[in-house]
């Protein structure tokens, strides 16, 4: 019988050559998920010893984080704004950077009433769920190209007690009725250039393909929707958009050549420009 304390030994030496993560985390998520515990239980009890098939479960799950499959896709769950998202390979990975357009939207229009958000490319809906977690009274209409990302997106809105938001399915703006108006609009679009080889490296490599490449530049999604954005912009209205860390000066120029005031960038947890806004004149 194998202990706690032993299975986590192994399983760091198992993940020891892996690109991404802290592999000790990793361990720890990986067993107590295998567990249906948390980790603060595997902290109070490191002699627990793992059944037979506890022990099979883990060791197989750790065969596949040692192969590079992202740990959200297979545990089947990223925390995203404190709370539980539900993903798939049909969606991208939730990364904390994108709670930089929660925090930034909850301040824009803290003291508006009534608000009307659109999400562009919503996948698990991470951006639109976290704002109707905040500010139920909002009204929230979140689109997305992909059919299964959508179904777990509606997915986790029900999980998460916020069924109220809109979703619709189509490429950006193609599936919103003319003449709607918003006050926020928000995007996490893909931005990595087609051919960048961070593609074939760690996680992004099981992620799906169309969330994450974007033309030669990385900028070919960005374009589109900075360019459509004002059409559906109440007057004074905001647009933000996340992007790469190298992309700020262009993703502003992009804004200012559209049309939109108070142009600026928001750095990231690790200060790199993560995040560009502007304002409809």
């Amino acid at each position: 019988m194998t202990s706690i304390s032993e299975a986590l030994t192994v399983a760091v030496q198992r993940l020891h050559g892996l690109q991404d993560g802290d592999v000790r985390l990793e361990a720890q998520l990986l067993l107590a998920h295998t567990l249906e515990r948390d980790r603060s239980w595997l902290y109070a009890w490191p002699e627990y010893e793992l059944s037979g098939d506890q022990e099979q479960s883990y060791f197989k799950l750790l065969k596949r984080r040692a192969r590079g499959v992202p740990i959200a896709y297979i545990t089947g769950e990223r925390e995203f704004w404190s709370l539980p998202f539900q993903v798939t390979a049909d969606t991208l990975i939730p990364r904390p950077e994108t709670e930089l357009i929660v925090s930034t939207s909850l301040q824009l229009a803290d003291k508006q009433q009534p608000v009307s958000l659109l999400d562009l490319g919503t996948g698990c809906g991470a951006i639109a769920i976290a704002l109707a977690s905040e500010r139920p009274s909002w009204s929230i209409t979140a689109t997305d190209g992909s059919a299964g990302a959508l179904a777990v997106a509606e997915t986790n809105a029900s999980r998460l007690g916020t069924s109220s938001i809109r979703f619709i399915q189509g490429n950006w703006f193609d599936p919103l009725e003319k003449n709607r108006k918003y006050h926020l609009i928000v995007s996490n679009p893909p931005y990595v250039a087609e051919k960048d080889t961070h593609l074939q490296r760690g996680d992004l490599r099981y992620e799906p393909p169309g969330a994450l490449g974007s033309g030669s530049d990385g900028l070919h999604d960005l374009r589109q929707i900075i360019a459509g954005a004002p059409a559906w912009l109440h007057i004074e209205g905001w647009l933000l958009v996340e992007h790469g860390m190298d992309q700020g000066a262009a993703v502003r120029k992009l804004f200012r050549d559209a049309g939109f005031c108070e142009v600026s960038s928001k750095k990231d947890m690790e200060h790199r420009e993560r995040m560009t806004l502007g304002r409809w004149r």
